[in-house]
């Protein structure tokens, strides 16, 4: 009689695949629904988040979180005490903390939340807290400045979309009866711009406490980044640091957040008694 070795063949992966079945029925596996939820899910609101707080010397790996920060190419700044373990300290011409981007934040950040911890004495000079690059005359799309003295603090935040046609940049600036007091008393504060798009309206909260800018952005609704021209992600310096002006960050700085969306007075509250 002449044995089919295919027939055989096919029987003994049938017999082998139920045993595995089987015996895999026994193992002591826990429900899918009882595994913990990502505090910050793919897809989430946040897209980018760099604690500072890692036990390494390796400035790259200190300067990135596991689940949303790429390691960046460049990290010449150093640790210091933060609001919440380790922060990373500014001061040196025309360096920064380089990423290759911020993820997928200018593809998806119609409103936004920026928000981190600052520590900072009286400048000298125009400094940025940070910077996603373009190619425009600033070369950045976004980016946050301050300047002027203890009585006359300046803070701006500005916006470029660089339509196909035309153009379109804001500047929400935070000065002369519109000025936030204590920005440069050397002490660590919590800080979080916050542009909702269904109201085209933006608000600094600063330890939790709303400011509004001398100028809102009127009817203008999503914020539509030109991510064809967006490049890569700077914390404590400016887009183009070439020019004179365009400082690097002298002070201290923490727990810095993207949000693709507008975070509610009681989230930004929550970062900030959290010290998140």
């Amino acid at each position: 009689m002449k044995i089919n070795i295919s027939i055989i063949k096919k029987a003994f992966g049938i017999l082998f695949i139920l045993m595995m079945v089987f015996g895999c029925q026994d193992m002591d596996t826990p429900p899918l629904g009882d595994y913990p939820e990502d505090e910050n899910p793919v897809g989430g609101p946040l897209k980018f988040y760099v604690p500072f707080d890692d036990n390494t010397t390796d400035p790259l790996k200190f300067a990135v979180d596991n689940i949303r920060a790429k390691f960046p190419s460049d990290n010449p700044l150093t640790p210091t005490e933060g609001i919440k373990g380790k922060g990373v300290q500014g001061g040196e011409p025309k360096k920064f903390i380089a990423y290759s981007s911020a993820n997928d934040f200018a593809a998806t950040a119609g409103s936004l939340t920026v928000a981190f911890w600052a520590k900072h004495a009286v400048p000298t000079q125009t400094e940025f807290v940070f910077a996603l690059t373009s190619d425009n005359w600033a070369k950045a799309s976004m980016f946050a400045m301050v300047e002027g003295t203890v009585e006359k603090p300046v803070l701006k935040f500005f916006v470029d979309e660089q339509p196909s046609t035309g153009g379109s940049d804001k500047w929400f600036e935070w000065v002369n009866d519109k000025s936030v007091p204590g920005i440069f008393d050397d002490q660590w504060h919590h800080y979080a711009f916050v542009y909702d798009a269904t109201i085209s309206k933006m608000l600094l909260y600063r330890d939790g406490v709303a400011y509004e800018p001398l100028g809102q952005w009127t009817d203008h609704g999503n914020i539509k980044f030109n991510t064809s021209k967006v490049g890569s992600f700077r914390i404590g310096g400016s887009g183009n640091p070439e020019e004179g002006w365009m400082n690097s960050w002298t002070g201290g700085l923490d727990q810095f957040r993207l949000y693709a969306s507008a975070l509610t007075a009681t989230e930004v509250n929550a970062l900030f008694t959290g010290k998140e």
